[in-house]
């Protein structure tokens, strides 16, 4: 069976268990909890430029769809982070033992938003950062809450942020997300690019993904992309 072919079997198995379900009960894995603005962030440039955020929270195809519609992000690459290129491929990484969490790679200008702006949204709306190497129905390391810094600035806003929102109890539970400097990023095999734009009736998607979606356009229209 080529590995396109094997890899979507495994996706449909993925996602019986959430068909099953109500939509009521998946409307959405992250937090119904509000997030307050960080309390430190980066300030927004005066000119336009290029920077890019690394974010782990469970299956990348949602993760990416959310950053996406966000203004100032000029692109997001679904991929693997935390591990090295001999098992940055999908079969390597849904065996757990790679050392990789499925991962976006956000390119946004620093002149229209803030990197603390992208972790509000990761945090409220992108997954549930109490959830220990798992998302809803997918459970492993490789489906772990990581943000993979770039720099020493990224790692002071978050780590920051973190500590703000565990003392104002924002969650129920602690927040687990992982942080852990960048080494490297690879990118995934091109048929989870773009998965939810290409694939808006898979089941795992409409079940557990759109529902995030349209939670970002309730909490955060302000930072919505303009049609």
């Amino acid at each position: 069976m080529p590995l396109r072919d094997f890899a979507f079997v495994r996706f449909l198995a993925r996602a019986l268990p959430i068909v099953a379900l109500s939509a009521g009960t998946l409307a959405c894995s992250a937090s119904s909890a509000t997030t307050p603005d960080p309390l430190t962030d980066v300030a927004l440039t005066s000119t336009a430029g290029k920077q890019t955020a690394v974010f782990a929270g469970g299956c990348f195809w949602g993760v990416e769809a959310v950053f996406e519609h966000l203004k100032g992000v000029e692109d997001v690459v679904s991929g693997y982070a935390g591990g090295d290129a001999s098992t940055a491929n999908y079969e390597a990484v849904g065996s757990g033992r790679s050392g990789h969490a499925e991962a976006v790679i956000i390119t946004y200008d620093p002149s229209k938003i803030t990197y603390g702006q992208l972790l509000k949204v990761f945090f409220q709306v992108a997954h549930d950062p109490t959830q220990l190497n798992r998302q809803g129905p997918d459970q492993g390391p490789q489906y772990r809450s990581a943000i993979f810094f770039t720099d020493g600035e990224q790692k002071r806003v978050a780590q920051t942020y973190i500590e703000q929102l565990d003392k104002a109890r924002v969650f129920p539970e602690p927040i687990v997300t992982q942080l852990a400097p960048l080494q490297k990023f690879y990118p995934a095999e091109s048929y989870h690019q773009d998965f939810i734009k290409l694939n808006p009736a898979h089941p795992y998607v409409v079940f557990h993904d759109l529902p995030k979606l349209a939670q970002l356009d309730r909490q955060f229209p302000d930072l919505l992309k303009k049609p």
